[in-house]
């Protein structure tokens, strides 16, 4: 199975990755391991997670306040969120993809 992410996620993912680092030096990086790790799982065990709504779900980072938002479509894990975990709650169903 493949994953791609929306330009959306992939642009929260990068921000967050500089806002860590700005924190603290190597932050930014364990934050990405842990949202690569994520990932990991999805790819793994991809109904694994609770779902969100018809046909996205959500898995949490273990040390970060964060989850990854994704879909599956075609054997394909499209990530169409990395959303801090105390945003808006559903800023990114725009970007969901209709089944």
């Amino acid at each position: 199975m493949h994953y791609s992410f929306h330009p959306d996620a992939e642009k929260e993912l990068d921000e967050a990755i500089v806002y860590y680092n700005g924190c603290q030096k190597g932050l930014g990086l364990e934050f990405a391991k842990e949202v690569y790790l994520a990932i990991q799982n999805i790819l793994s065990f991809p109904d694994a997670w609770g779902t969100l709504s018809a046909n996205t779900r959500r898995c949490l980072t273990n040390r970060f306040p964060y989850g990854v938002i994704y879909q599956i479509a075609d054997k394909e894990v499209y990530i169409i969120a990395v959303m801090h975990l105390s945003r808006e709650p559903n800023y990114w169903k725009k970007r969901e993809r209709k089944a």
